[in-house]
């Protein structure tokens, strides 16, 4: 009779190629989320390159035996640093910064010539095994320390940051055991160590891509909040939010016997502006107004634009002689203005005034001062 060798319950071959498909099923996945969400959610193209990158390395990797060692070793070796880059690179894009790509991405080349070496020319899988360990807890302490530092602290983020802690760990950890154990021959040696390494590393890959759609999604929720509360030319918020802030500052006023001012302001001819310079002049003069606007409020002030040329500012906090100040140096600010037109506009400055006030009350005081402004001859701030 033959000898009765063990048989491992566990193939690594299996896990290095569900590894592999897992990865090319979330592949599909960010692919379609980067067709259908808005361009505003950045670093999805990327996110998906990475995991279709993890998809063929494991496809190489499971191959191992069957195709040369450059194909299932090097080649897999090199697409697998190369994926957890560009999911770095994603994640830098997803949160506006612009990644230098070239300096890390020929230390990851210039390392895979040296695995190279150590897969053809002088085979060594502890030294392997230690570039690899090196590389994958570079670029993991990279991406924790992103999401750390501007994550919002949103589940999301949180679920993304302790997937990335546990994969830095789980590299640590393959790092010790790797003087403390033997290390095979390879990725699909069935010591224990190993076993343990390739189960849980593509549980961590594929929690994380999961981690990087929900990501994504908060963010799509998060701009269609944003646009359901902003005006989407000028970025003030609608009217209908504005009114909504206003009651509540109202509302805290009268609570604890505070002031708020409000001011009503109108651009000035700016139907001239529409027909001499077009509609396009106009909404860069709105642009341009609102942006001017915001460079002098404070923090907790509010700017909505109630439709058209017309637009309130909220100042919690604020008597109306203060409120003036505010005014008169909007007013000064927009006449400094030039392109593509120069224009001036009208301003009604207004308080609440009793415990009863409202909000149209407190719009409707502000709209006849800024008509009377209007009627003065335009270009001033009158109290009302």
């Amino acid at each position: 009779m033959g000898s009765n060798s063990p048989v491992p319950f566990i193939d690594p071959r299996t896990i290095v190629l569900l590894t592999g498909i897992m990865g090319g099923l979330m592949a599909i996945v960010l692919y379609f989320l980067r067709r259908s969400y808005p361009p505003a959610v950045k670093g999805l193209g990327e996110w998906t390159f990475a995991t279709a990158n993890l998809f063929f390395a494991g496809l190489a990797a499971a191959a191992h035996g069957k195709v040369p060692d450059v194909i299932s070793i090097a080649g897999a070796n090199f697409l697998i640093w190369l994926g957890v880059l560009y999911q770095y690179i994603g994640s830098q894009k997803f949160f506006d910064l612009q990644p230098r790509i070239a300096p890390k991405l020929l230390s990851i080349v210039g390392l895979s010539l040296v695995a190279l070496w150590y897969t053809v020319v002088d085979p060594s899988y502890r030294l392997r095994l230690m570039i690899s360990v090196l590389i994958m807890s570079y670029l993991f302490s990279l991406h924790a320390h992103l999401i750390y530092t501007r994550g919002s602290g949103s589940f999301a983020h949180r679920f993304a940051l302790g997937i990335l802690l546990i994969a830095l760990a789980s590299q640590i950890l393959r790092f010790a055991t790797a003087w403390i154990y033997p290390t095979g021959s390879g990725i699909l040696d069935t010591t224990p160590q190993n076993l343990i390494y390739i189960i849980a590393y593509p549980f961590a890959m594929l929690l994380f891509a999961i981690a990087l759609v929900l990501m994504a999604t908060d963010r799509v929720r998060a701009e269609f909040e944003h646009l359901a509360t902003h005006d989407s030319l000028t970025n003030a918020l609608t009217r209908r939010q504005l009114t909504e802030v206003c009651q509540q500052e109202l509302e805290r006023c009268n609570r604890h016997g505070r002031v708020m001012s409000a001011l009503l302001i109108d651009v000035d001819h700016f139907k001239s502006i529409n027909d001499s310079k077009g509609h396009q002049a106009g909404d860069r003069v709105l642009v341009q107004f609102a942006a001017a606007v915001q460079t002098l409020l404070r923090r907790a002030d509010v700017m909505g634009r109630l439709g058209g040329e017309e637009f309130v500012v909220l100042l919690p906090e604020t008597s109306i002689e203060v409120a003036r100040v505010v005014a008169e140096r909007i007013r000064t600010k927009v006449g400094e203005l030039t392109e593509p037109a120069p224009f001036t506009v009208s301003i009604g400055v207004t308080t609440n005034l009793t415990a009863t006030d409202t909000v149209d009350a407190l719009m409707a005081r502000a709209d006849a001062a800024m008509y009377q402004a209007k009627a003065g001859g335009r270009n001033q701030v009158i109290l009302g």
